[in-house]
């Protein structure tokens, strides 16, 4: 899927993107689909009725998008929709990346999903270096998505401070 299920909300729009591992398989996005197509569409608080909108990003990163959170955010709001979606990952069997215990990079085979324990290692025998593209799960609106802020080389992010990685000229 791409972005276009996003087109109409603006780019203050707030967002919440939520990496699953592995990919869901076909039949699992097609159910994973047809629940949130009809969460969205339900999707309300004490009267107020949201024009959120969702999109499952190179098969894995489910993110869902709305526009009024951002300058009128309701918070019961947001945790019945993240109680409402993690339910639903959980009746289809899919794991979430705990963006506490890992971190998601591209490499050449595709994302992976690697724990932040092992970072160090990963750095010493080359798997990741400065330009490594790390993926910031904690965006917090779409503009900030389809300005292309997604992904930061590894040296621009907390693990290249951490671990002193330089920049590549």
């Amino acid at each position: 899927m791409s972005l276009d299920a996003l087109n109409a909300l603006p780019d203050d729009s707030r967002l919440w993107l939520i990496a699953l591992e592995p990919a869901p398989d076909a039949a699992a996005t097609e159910r994973l689909a047809g629940a949130m197509d009809a969460y969205v569409a339900e999707w309300r608080h004490k009267g107020v009725q949201y024009a959120g909108a969702w999109t499952l990003l190179e098969g894995r990163l489910l993110t869902l998008a709305e526009p009024t959170m951002t300058t009128a955010p309701s918070g019961c709001a947001i945790d019945g929709m993240m109680r409402k979606v993690n339910r639903t990952l959980d009746e289809l069997g899919l794991d979430r990346v705990d963006p506490m215990a890992s971190v998601l990079v591209r490499t050449a085979s595709g994302l992976r999903t690697l724990p932040k324990a092992e970072l160090e290692g990963h750095l010493s025998d080359g798997t990741l270096d400065a330009a490594t593209p790390v993926l910031d799960l904690a965006l917090f609106s779409l503009g900030d998505l389809r300005n292309g802020k997604l992904e930061k080389p590894l040296a621009a992010t907390w693990i290249g401070r951490k671990f002193k990685v330089a920049t590549t000229a």
